[in-house]
């Protein structure tokens, strides 16, 4: 099964890690530096559940957004 919600299609998104070094201006230093930047992955909280569907218990991957906003018939 692949890392996606079956409800909204919630999937894993990229983004970057910042790492800063150095004192903040309003501490008394000259700034914060930028001094690495890599690639990394925001993946969505899954949870298995089973559901009622269309008269049959099935199980399947949900987001817990959905599962908190009772978007889906718990079995």
């Amino acid at each position: 099964m692949s890392n996606v919600c079956e409800k909204c299609g919630k999937k894993t998104e990229v983004g970057s890690r910042i790492v800063r070094h150095g004192l903040a201006k309003k501490k008394g230093g000259i700034g914060m530096h930028t001094t690495g930047i890599s690639k990394r992955t925001f993946k969505p909280n899954l949870q298995k559940v089973r559901i009622l569907d269309n008269g049959t218990v099935r199980r399947c991957k949900i987001c817990a957004q959905c599962l908190k906003h009772g978007l889906i018939q718990k079995a």
